[in-house]
């Protein structure tokens, strides 16, 4: 059924942002969710986080709201080209996750009751939960029997390597001292000074204490330049992933002890926002979640159950999806992606071009090369752009940034090894060109970098 109706966040039609008091009288309109931890009687989720926080980075760069209408626009013509709907449907797509535990635990102690710094088995369990609903796995709460449900074909993996190419477990923790919690309004930016891996190669997620809400994540945009990158100033690199309160990332283990929110469905909908998925009721009572299978509700079960309810939308009286991982109901209703959220999730893979790279520095490892070659990209690039070096065989090499003067800026040695990617630091410095040089024992290849 296509829905008739405005999405708050993505109407182009409209010449300016709702105003954020009238985004908090929505309750249904937001992404984020408050709620009070361990208390007999749970409160529901308060919810004014994702779309307010949107507003604010519209309001910081206005082209972000045009760029997200753009990719909406580019997944409705390819929805409608039978020819591209059927490219690629059994290909199975794996995204390489880093978790940045950010605390403020100084004896470094991991685990435990009520601990910010949560054990590597409670991350491992919301893997496992990924994967569990995003591929609708038999024997598993993610799987369903529903007519119009669907497996995503997308699977989660702690990174194997960090972004120089060393082994990796996917997993870093940081000791911050000047705060005990994080409010994802204002720290998102701190956050990601705190720990960031390129977000065109790792999805971000911040596990750390959140201030009111349970999660929040940063929407993907469109391609604004010839060369198909998004201007920096617009795609706010840095603070590309999921924020997610340390009592709400897991399943039923260590410090997730809710008994709303304990089946670690928080990552599973915040990701769904990574993927390109709005709500279900397009965040507005009967709106437009840019679906054509996902049915029209005016609500998002704001509940502590998992009782059948109604919404009536366009005169017709519908059952609430309650059971859709995009909804707001308690995890345990939660089962189900549609083939029409499959079908826009993985069309955000491969239109949003920071979700393409990433997908291709998983599926497509470099190549030797008879000759020294190198490719830096994004370029021009605010955040920290990543370096492909190619080469022969494996060797040792130096990676180095040069300003105009020839000053050396940034050096990185690397030992016997193979063709790779790695990550170039830019944060401070000032806007202007930059030489990145390659140097093996007997070659030397180098590129332009602007930092805008």
């Amino acid at each position: 059924m296509i829905k008739r109706g405005n999405n708050s966040l993505t109407n182009w039609k409209r010449t300016g942002l709702l105003a954020g008091s009238f985004l908090c009288l929505l309750s249904s309109i937001t992404w984020g969710q408050t709620i009070s931890a361990n208390s007999p009687e749970e409160e529901l989720p308060n919810r004014c986080a994702t779309v307010v926080r949107e507003q604010f980075l519209q309001q910081q760069n206005p082209n972000r709201l045009r760029l997200l209408n753009k990719l909406n626009r580019q997944l409705q013509a390819m929805e409608d080209a039978p020819s591209l709907r059927q490219q690629a449907t059994d290909t199975i797509f794996r995204i390489p996750v880093v978790v940045h535990v950010v605390h403020s635990n100084a004896s470094g102690t991991i685990g435990g009751s009520n601990n910010v710094n949560i054990s590597d088995e409670q991350i491992r369990s919301q893997i496992q939960v990924l994967n569990e609903d995003y591929r609708r796995k038999v024997g598993t709460n993610g799987y369903n029997t529903s007519p119009i449900g669907a497996d995503a074909g997308i699977e989660f993996f702690l990174a194997t390597t960090d972004p120089n190419g060393q082994p990796a477990t996917g997993i870093t923790r940081h000791y911050y001292q000047q705060k005990s919690s994080f409010d994802v309004f204002s720290d998102a930016e701190l956050l990601s000074q705190i720990a960031y891996w390129p977000s065109d190669r790792y999805l971000n997620i911040w596990v750390t204490s959140v201030q009111s809400y349970l999660g929040y994540t940063q929407f993907p945009i469109a391609a604004d330049t010839l060369q198909g990158l998004i201007d920096p100033q617009y795609a706010n690199e840095r603070t590309d992933g999921s924020i997610i309160d340390y009592r709400y990332f897991g399943k039923q283990t260590g410090t997730v002890t809710s008994s709303l929110y304990a089946l670690g469905r928080t990552a599973t909908h915040e990701i769904g926002h990574w993927l390109g998925l709005f709500h279900v009721n397009g965040d507005g009572s009967c709106g437009d979640d840019h679906v054509a299978d996902t049915t029209p509700t005016d609500n998002l079960n704001q509940t502590r159950f998992c009782n059948d309810i109604f919404s009536t939308c366009s005169g017709q009286r519908l059952r609430t999806p309650i059971e859709n991982y995009l909804m707001y109901s308690p995890d345990a209703c939660m089962n189900m992606f549609t083939a029409g959220q499959v079908a826009r999730m993985r069309r955000v893979l491969t239109l949003s071009p920071a979700r393409a790279r990433l997908i291709k520095s998983v599926s497509a490892p470099l190549a030797e090369t008879e000759t020294l070659t190198i490719n830096v990209y994004p370029n021009p690039s605010s955040a920290d752009p990543t370096v492909d070096v190619q080469l022969k065989g494996s060797q040792s090499f130096m990676v180095d940034l040069f300003d105009l003067n020839g000053r050396q800026l940034r050096s990185t040695s690397y030992t016997n090894s193979p063709s790779t990617r790695v990550a170039l630091a830019v944060n401070g410095l000032s806007k202007g060109l930059y030489i990145v040089r390659v140097k093996t024992d007997n070659e030397v290849a180098s590129k332009r970098l602007l930092v805008p």
